[in-house]
């Protein structure tokens, strides 16, 4: 009887256990929580977030304004933060966010005002503190290799190369004192190192600097090498493999790119004035209108008005004995007894004045007599100071190695 319950027991056991087995487990749901936006030191979803650009005609008052900030309040954020941010100086297209309460009032609460890929300002004035923040985006900075055999002109052979252009403004400004950029030559070659920037290692934000070039015109090579010679002033100046400098103290061209469309000539004869005799004691370079004209060299604005058939136009003094005047500007971008320095844009080129198509007009003196630049000896500025140039020569090397490696027996 004992045994004969066991029996029992165990089949009962089985059966439940079988039971079990057959019901369907109910499936676990866990929720998952999504994860949150963080983005300019904020979390997104703690507020109502308005992305926007500046549009014309808008001012950081009126943006605030219009997102529920009284008068009295704007003055006292724009005065708080004058230090860092200058509210006037918004400029039209520039991507702007504003983090506004969730409540009924909606009220803006912190200003983002994104300066460049890289910069931007955070203004926030949610508490009794305003605070003002100038921050960066983190970036990366890659190592760049070009290299290339002219066809045409720099900027075009680049745009060919499918190259940056930025680079090709950069190394013009390079070699401004030593290559006649408007003759450069089919056959012309160029390497260079250069920088980029990108954001999260993904986003380009654009050209770095060029840290080394070797250009060969007409068959001579020029090397460049980017050197910081004054710590206080924090830039690089170019030297070439001997350590002298490339800056010249005039530029070759009052433009970046363009033409020669009329040389200095004193003995050019003229079809409209019955081909007589008309000295043209001036350089023309022609561009389209409103490409920027620079100063060949630091100087002071001695003239800056319109007169008759120069048009509008710009005169500087460099020193008691040159000077260089600019002609037929569209518009001027200096004044008279400013001090401008080389390279620096003084006006745009136009038609103003005698003139038949959009050109500048370049004339240079030199002791009080206008002469050709082009068949001058102009000065040159000093080398690299000699307690510099052996950390010069020691930083210049696996730069000069690097350059010297690139062949052009091979596709681009």
């Amino acid at each position: 009887m004992k045994k004969l319950s066991l029996i029992l027991m165990a089949m009962l056991t089985l059966i439940g256990c079988a039971d079990d087995e057959t019901k369907e487990k109910e499936p676990v749901v866990q929720e998952v929580k999504k994860p949150k936006t963080k983005k300019f030191g904020y979390i997104l979803e703690d507020y109502e977030v308005v992305s926007d650009t500046i549009q014309p005609g808008d001012s950081f008052g009126q943006i605030l304004f219009e997102n529920g900030i009284d008068y009295g309040t704007i003055q006292q954020i724009t005065d708080s933060v004058a230090s860092v941010f200058d509210t006037r100086k918004i400029v039209v297209g520039k991507p702007y966010t504003l983090l506004k309460s969730k409540d009924s009032t909606g009220q803006a609460q912190v200003f983002i005002y994104e300066q460049n890929k890289i910069d931007y300002v955070v203004l926030d004035f949610k508490d009794e503190v305003v605070q003002a923040l100038a921050k960066k985006r983190p970036v990366t900075v890659k190592e760049r290799i070009a290299y290339g055999v002219i066809e045409d002109n720099l900027s075009t052979t680049f745009d060919d190369l499918g190259l940056n252009i930025l680079v090709a403004y950069g190394m013009a400004d390079i070699y401004a004192w030593t290559i006649d950029f408007f003759k450069l030559q089919p056959g012309d070659k160029f390497k260079v190192i250069y920088t980029e920037k990108y954001i999260n290692d993904t986003i380009p934000a654009g050209f770095g600097k060029i840290k080394a070039s070797w250009f060969e015109h007409k068959g001579k090579p020029i090397y460049a090498f980017g050197f910081i010679s004054d710590s206080l002033k924090g830039k690089p100046d170019y030297y070439d493999e001997q350590a002298d400098n490339l800056r010249r103290a005039f530029l070759k061209s009052p433009l970046k790119f363009g033409r020669i469309s009329s040389r200095y000539n004193l003995k050019r004869r003229i079809a409209y004035y019955g081909n007589r005799i008309r000295p043209h004691k001036g350089t023309d370079f022609a561009a389209p209108v409103g490409t920027p004209i620079m100063a060949t060299s630091d100087g002071t604005v001695i003239a800056s008005e319109y007169r008759g058939g120069n048009g509008n136009y710009v005169k500087l003094r460099h020193n008691g004995t040159y000077e260089t005047q600019y002609l037929h500007m569209s518009k001027r971008a200096v004044n008279r007894g400013e001090y401008v320095r080389q390279g620096e844009v003084i006006g745009y080129i136009g038609m103003t004045g005698n003139t038949s198509g959009p050109h500048v007009c370049y004339r240079f003196w030199k002791n009080g007599k206008q002469v050709d630049p082009f068949n001058i000896d102009l000065p040159t500025s000093e080398p690299l100071a000699e307690e510099l140039q052996p950390e010069y020569f020691e930083h210049i090397a696996p730069l000069r190695a690097q350059l010297d490696e690139i062949t052009f027996d091979k596709s681009i």
